[in-house]
């Protein structure tokens, strides 16, 4: 994988995780399978790439990817909005975390506590979703920029399903600042287009 590949599947891991919250939004359904791949993300600290930490194989990042062509490609047919503002929103968090030292200490200090209940009950138990949700909810949710998730009210009052979007959330920030460890910015979103779609197609396809 080239350097810039590297950035583009961290990137996929923040849009998967967009256009799952977004899926659960409007219609209260993921993949036990898609939900794993994110959760697992969060507790991946010392990979030997970066698509080991999405469980070595970018499968469930197809998703992922697609949603970030439909961005790069700025076409109204596939773009698809509401997971590119999830994933932006994202993005900007990340940067506020980054200057949190306090928080990241605190998300450095749950992350053991939490990869002892997925060695217990198993990466996409609810107790899992539930910590990691309460997780968001102690540290980001309390920064002045909030994400607004909009969608079917009757799948964002489910408990369940709110804690897996912020459990999602968590894990789309935990990838932003994965993409900015390895060079990634937010000006190549619109400067170098064309060179990320370049180099996004293979990956698309070998996926």
């Amino acid at each position: 994988m080239s350097p810039t590949q590297e950035q583009l599947t961290a990137l996929g891991g923040v849009f998967l995780a967009a256009v799952l919250v977004d899926k659960i939004a409007k219609t209260g359904q993921v993949t036990e399978a898609s939900l794993t791949c994110m959760l697992g993300s969060l507790l991946i600290i010392d990979p030997k790439d970066t698509l080991e930490v999405y469980g070595g194989d970018d499968l469930y990042l197809r998703e992922g990817y697609r949603a970030l062509i439909g961005a790069l490609e700025r076409d109204p047919s596939t773009l698809q909005r509401e997971p590119l503002r999830y994933a932006l929103s994202m993005l900007g968090l990340e940067r506020q975390l980054a200057k949190r030292g306090d928080m990241l200490e605190v998300i450095g200090k749950r992350l053991p506590q939490i990869q002892s209940q997925v060695e217990h009950f198993g990466p996409a138990h609810e107790n899992v979703i539930a910590a990691c949700g309460a997780l968001y909810q102690d540290t980001l949710s309390t920064l002045r920029q909030r994400i607004q998730v909009h969608g079917d009210m009757r799948n964002l009052q489910q408990p369940s399903n709110a804690s897996k979007i912020r459990a999602l959330l968590l894990a789309g920030i935990r990838s932003a600042r994965l993409w900015r460890q390895l060079g990634g910015h937010r000006w190549q979103l619109v400067i170098s287009r064309r060179k990320l779609l370049k180099e996004l197609y293979p990956l698309m396809r070998s996926s």
